[in-house]
């Protein structure tokens, strides 16, 4: 659980996460789930943070049973592919969950 102020701080960097979650069709499950990520490990740099939100969308999709390819997030959340790829299972870890081994 994340404090109101985290979310007060983070509110334009949520908002994208929303708009871009509206782009992948997500359920609210995903998203909050994607939410719970990125609050949960925000990068003090402002450039890193769009990679962790595109990463916790992308991880969130997972959790949620709706996978989303890394392309079709990494388009919705306006990053490369590779930023994706190079996060999401440290994501996952941090969170305490298990990363799928495919």
């Amino acid at each position: 659980m994340h404090s109101a102020r985290d979310r007060i701080e983070y509110e334009p960097w949520l908002e994208e996460l929303e708009t871009a979650a509206e782009r992948l069709d997500l359920s609210t499950e995903a998203r909050s789930c994607a939410v719970d990520l990125f609050l949960a490990d925000v990068p003090a740099s402002d450039r890193s943070k769009r990679a962790v939100l595109a990463a916790s969308l992308y991880a969130g999709s997972l959790v949620a049973g709706e996978g989303r390819t890394q392309g079709a997030v990494a388009e919705a959340a306006d990053v490369s592919r590779l930023s994706i790829q190079s996060r999401w299972k440290e994501l996952l870890e941090a969170a305490g969950l298990e990363p799928p081994r495919w």
